[in-house]
């Protein structure tokens, strides 16, 4: 195991992007964890699909990508093995990721993450050109799926006998409800993987070009294209976000290759505001730092609202009231990740993985000066 420790500096801008990202995120999440109806219909979901759904996983998928350069750049700073490093966080994640998806939350990205970033490990000396075209490749083929799933779908009766029987095992206790999601992730695990490969690794790959380039940690470098990058993304992306969503149109495959194009908006218009308004990373950054705790912490506790470990409201509430909770936990996360972050170095999470990833105990409080007199 590696006994040195030495660490890449954070980038201020990945912290705050990735606690913006944890906003959107838990929209979604509740909305399909409220019960199994999502997006079909109703101004609430409407809302969701045009400016939600697919936007911030892209986001959180780019940002473990850029994450997994730092980790490389940490290990050769320490003179360790970055290969071994990251495979003990990437099965550390896996681990945490299953936990997750069976007791809380069964459309979880971690697992994913630390799967497909093994595959991303074995390409981590890829050329940049031949990256972004194998992320491409995948990505295209996607939207060709997405779009003939949509226009050959399955029949209505046999889609609402499994959202019966979802509602039901959303409702059951502990065991119940662990035992269907471990059934429908063993059923699904050759889909799963292969959605994986097509949808996730896409987003890895460009995050990790994006690290190896540096581009975040030199504002110099991205400054000047914001302003177009919100042109095209707000000016592409969200017409066709909302013609998918609003109107009957077959635009399942067009919408998936627009979203990032929207993602790519909203991070822009957000590097721009922490350029112009320095507090802003106050607000975000310290989320940020413990995604991985907020990311499953927001789990916990739509799963006590609406689940059969807590109050069983899964179907129960009314969409709006389901929004207005997602807003008033995420703002409560930002204020007590601020709280946290100046007592502890990592969130519970991320201490687990950081003692995967290096093999050693860190010490997690931060010392805190007495305001008492000598």
């Amino acid at each position: 195991m590696d006994q040195q420790v030495a660490s890449v500096p954070r980038i201020e801008a990945l912290d705050v992007l990735r606690g913006f990202s944890l906003g959107g995120i838990f929209v979604v999440n509740i909305m399909a964890m409220s019960g199994p109806f999502t997006f079909e219909g109703g101004a609430a979901h409407d809302l969701v699909g045009i400016f939600f759904h697919n936007k911030f996983y892209v986001l959180f998928g780019f940002l473990f990508g850029y994450s997994l350069t730092m980790q490389f750049r940490s290990a050769e700073r320490a003179g360790a093995n970055a290969v071994a490093r990251t495979v003990r966080r990437c099965l550390a994640l896996m681990a945490i990721g299953l936990l997750h998806r069976v007791f809380f939350y069964d459309s979880e990205v971690l697992f994913g993450y630390g799967a497909i970033a093994l595959v991303l490990l074995a390409l981590s000396r890829i050329r940049i050109r031949t990256a972004l075209i194998t992320a491409a490749v995948p990505f295209g083929l996607f939207a060709v799926v997405m779009t003939a799933m949509q226009l050959f779908g399955g029949d209505s009766a046999s889609s609402e006998s499994d959202r019966s029987t979802q509602l039901e095992a959303m409702r059951a206790g502990w065991l119940d409800a662990a035992a269907y999601r471990w059934d429908g992730f063993v059923h699904n695990l050759p889909q799963f993987l292969l959605f994986g490969l097509l949808n996730v690794l896409p987003t890895l790959l460009l995050g990790f070009v994006a690290g190896k380039r540096r581009i975040l940690e030199q504002p110099q470098r991205y400054l000047p294209w914001l302003g177009r990058v919100q042109i095209i993304g707000y000016g592409i992306g969200l017409p066709i976000a909302a013609l998918e969503t609003l109107t009957d149109l077959p635009l399942a495959g067009p919408a998936y290759l627009a979203a990032p194009l929207l993602t790519a908006a909203y991070s822009a218009t957000v590097l721009q505001l922490l350029h112009r308004y320095s507090w802003l990373r106050e607000v975000f950054a310290p989320a940020g730092k413990l995604a991985a705790t907020n990311y499953i912490g927001q789990s916990v506790l739509a799963a006590i609202l609406f689940t059969g470990y807590g109050f069983a409201m899964a179907g129960r509430m009314n969409d709006w009231v389901i929004l207005a909770i997602a807003a008033a936990v995420y703002a409560a996360q930002l204020a007590a990740s601020a709280w946290y972050i100046r007592r502890h170095r990592y969130g519970p999470i991320e201490w687990v993985l950081r003692m995967a990833t290096y093999g050693t105990l860190h010490p997690n409080r931060t010392q805190i000066p007495s305001t008492a007199g000598s």
